[in-house]
């Protein structure tokens, strides 16, 4: 038997490849051998992430997309099929949150920014159909078994003050992973799989205000979080990996519409 946990020969897309969770993705799925399409709207920054795991002996390409265009997907779609004649896999990593969907503590619940909601949830919910609709249709043409996997939050999981519409997001995220592995399954069998990544609380630009003061300590909020954190941190982004090559590796072919938790305990403690 074969290393299961290798991604060699296949093709795998990364939407929000640009961000800080998408640049260890990357690495990752280069690691173990796979080839690696760096999707984001920066295309300097996707182009020079590619660059650098050319430069270690890998295969890659960066392409500027906005994940909530159709046009754009389709015209990366071509181009990556030009390229690498196939695609194998989809990381739904584009994502994040807005200042106007953050309800500020003594906000009126009832006076929301209803815009900024909704823009949260098309970048978070319909950045994550939008290329499933393109690449997973890619996916299915080719004669090889191939998977897909959203990245959720804790925060789909258990409510968490003022990220109201990154929470409501995530937690659509979460239902549309179950309702697609599930439609999938009934029409193409284990042809395609659909599974969540859920992380705990990873140092990123969009949560870094939140989360930290800048002169680096952790603010009320990042105390706290800690604190509910069995291992009192946050995650490194490395410590994602792991999870997400199994999921995207043929590891774990019986594995379809589940959500993998990584948060070093967050959801399981009690407080207690």
């Amino acid at each position: 038997m074969g290393n299961q946990f290798s991604l060699s020969g296949k093709t795998i897309v990364v939407t929000g490849g640009t961000g800080i969770l998408g640049y260890t993705f990357n690495k990752a799925i280069a690691d173990a051998g796979g080839n690696v399409v760096i999707i984001g709207r920066n295309k300097q920054k996707a182009e020079e992430r590619a660059q650098e795991i050319i430069n270690t002996g890998g295969n890659a390409i960066g392409l500027s997309v906005d994940v909530t265009k159709l046009e754009d997907l389709e015209l990366a779609k071509k181009t990556i099929l030009s390229k690498f004649t196939t695609i194998d896999g989809l990381v739904n990593g584009a994502g994040g949150n807005i200042a106007g969907a953050v309800v500020q503590p003594g906000a009126d619940i009832f006076d929301l920014d209803i815009q900024a909601l909704k823009d949260v949830m098309d970048l978070n919910l319909f950045g994550t159909v939008l290329p499933t609709q393109v690449f997973g249709k890619a996916i299915l043409d080719n004669d090889k078994k191939g998977s897909i996997v959203n990245i959720s939050s804790v925060s789909a999981h258990k409510a968490l003050s003022r990220v109201l519409g990154y929470s409501l997001a995530k937690t659509a995220i979460e239902s549309y992973t179950k309702w697609f592995a599930l439609e999938s399954a009934k029409r193409y069998g284990d042809k395609l799989r659909f599974n969540a990544l859920v992380p705990g609380f990873f140092l990123t630009e969009q949560n870094r205000n939140l989360l930290t003061n800048e002169d680096g300590s952790l603010t009320a909020r990042g105390l706290a979080i800690n604190n509910q954190t069995p291992f009192n941190r946050f995650g490194e982004a490395d410590e994602l990996t792991g999870a997400l090559v199994w999921l995207l590796s043929d590891a774990s072919a019986f594995v379809n519409g589940s959500s993998i938790v990584v948060d070093g305990g967050f959801l399981s403690n009690s407080g207690v």
